[in-house]
């Protein structure tokens, strides 16, 4: 495929500055300073720091604010198969990926103004989000936190509308810590003084124990989860709650039990940053949210095509213990519909912790394909990745690519029953996946 003016210019910064992350807000600070201050020219802004979760939240605000007739800018990060991705721009009637040459026209620029300092990667991307929420007219902005919060490239954002803290688990120990309560504080670095804060559902006392602190030294109106809102699931729908109303929904297009949750704090988020949301809005929103490889079905494609016979596929992301759980909770309640063996295809990267990954699966996994991750110079060999779901206790076996993990089900696969396979563990293998299979993100 061939490179696009966007595509090339990004690959010539990366073969001038490091691609990793160096947490500082001294860099971007001084890069925005050379192009103007764009970051503080922007629509309202819903920011959203988290775990797991962050991405899911940007998804159904951006549906609930569409539906609601509003146009709606979206940064998320990392991107699955195009650098567009990152970027999706509001426009009537929904948001588009940027277009090359806008994006292109923006990365020379930024590099340009950034007169070859050090800085990374993230840094310069960063800065060209800002630079094309400023310059494009919208009624919202949704910014994803790249990594922890308090140092990280977005946080140089002063007053958003609301600032969102989702689901806090171990990850990414490098830079952040390696309990939940300092993790937590990096990303309650995102709330700012007397600016709302929604506090997604945390599976952790202690991590929320924090955000609340934060939240409350700072003077910041705050909406926990579980406190001033909630969402169940009663008789196949969604049911939403806070201090004002209760919204009878359908259950979100994402497939998962935590997605009510998502869905919840991202209804929170629109409301406390001053969006009214009407019931109709909100159905609407449910019924059509998107967030490729989170849970995403694949029903079609040259991938599909080398399954076994009326397989179901499902492709996911998620690569530390905390996604791993609740993508074995959505697995479980599959199951619970529809009984099939589960057989997982995973690939990792050797940041990540993948014995606690796998345990999450334990007892429901029939078998492991390890692969390699191409994408990514920290891809776990996969024949040591299936080392490690066997110290999970999973039965595994190393193979070539998913490609070949495909095949070899077909080839090998003598149940009566099709099975349900999970592609899975690492957003990296998620954006070869769609790539190779002819589906990547619009």
């Amino acid at each position: 495929m061939t490179a696009t003016a966007a595509e090339r210019a990004i690959e010539r910064l990366m073969s001038l500055h490091p691609k990793g992350f160096d947490l500082s807000l001294g860099r971007i600070g001084r890069l925005l300073a050379a192009l103007g201050e764009p970051h503080r020219r922007l629509p309202p802004v819903i920011h959203i720091a988290g775990t797991n979760g962050k991405g899911s939240a940007a998804a159904f605000a951006r549906a609930l604010l569409e539906a609601s007739g509003r146009t709606v800018h979206v940064h998320t990060s990392p991107h699955l198969v195009r650098w567009h991705e990152r970027y999706r721009m509001g426009a009537p009637g929904g948001g588009r990926l940027v277009e090359d040459a806008v994006l292109a026209g923006a990365v020379e620029r930024v590099a340009a103004a950034n007169r070859g300092e050090p800085i990374t990667v993230f840094e310069i991307l960063t800065a060209v989000m800002f630079l094309l929420f400023s310059e494009h007219p919208a009624d919202a902005a949704v910014v994803e936190v790249g990594l922890g919060g308090r140092y990280d490239a977005t946080n140089v954002i002063t007053k958003p509308a609301v600032s969102v803290i989702m689901p806090i688990a171990l990850d990414h120990e490098a830079y952040l810590g390696d309990r939940v309560e300092l993790i937590a504080a990096e990303k309650a670095g995102i709330i700012k003084p007397g600016a709302p804060v929604v506090v997604g559902q945390q599976e952790w006392d202690a991590a929320r124990d924090v955000l609340i602190d934060t939240a409350e030294r700072l003077g910041s109106p705050l909406s926990v989860f579980g406190q001033d809102f909630l969402a169940v699931e009663e008789h196949g729908r969604m049911v939403y709650q806070d201090g004002e109303r209760l919204l009878d929904l359908p259950l979100p297009r994402l497939a998962g039990r935590h997605q009510i949750a998502n869905a919840a704090a991202a209804i929170a988020a629109v409301k406390a940053a001053g969006f009214p949301i009407t019931e109709k809005a909100a159905e609407a929103a449910m019924l059509n949210v998107s967030w490729p490889a989170r849970m995403q079905r694949l029903t079609s494609g040259p991938l599909v095509e080398l399954a076994p016979q009326g397989a179901e596929i499902w492709l996911d992301g998620g690569h530390n213990p905390g996604a791993g759980s609740v993508i074995a909770e959505a697995l479980a309640e599959a199951e619970e519909k529809r009984p099939r063996p589960l057989i997982l295809i995973t690939g990792m990267i050797n940041t990540k912790d993948q014995v606690g990954y796998f345990h999450a699966f334990e007892g429901m996994v029939r078998h492991v394909y390890t692969v390699p991750v191409n994408e990514s110079d920290a891809g776990v060999p996969n024949g040591e990745l299936a080392a490690r779901a066997m110290d999970a206790g999973l039965s595994a076996e190393p193979v070539a690519s998913v490609a070949n993990a495909l095949k070899l089900l077909a080839e090998t696969w003598d149940g009566e029953v099709p099975p349900r396979i999970l592609i899975g563990g690492s957003l990296y293998l998620a954006g070869e996946v769609l790539r190779e299979n002819g589906t990547p993100p619009e």
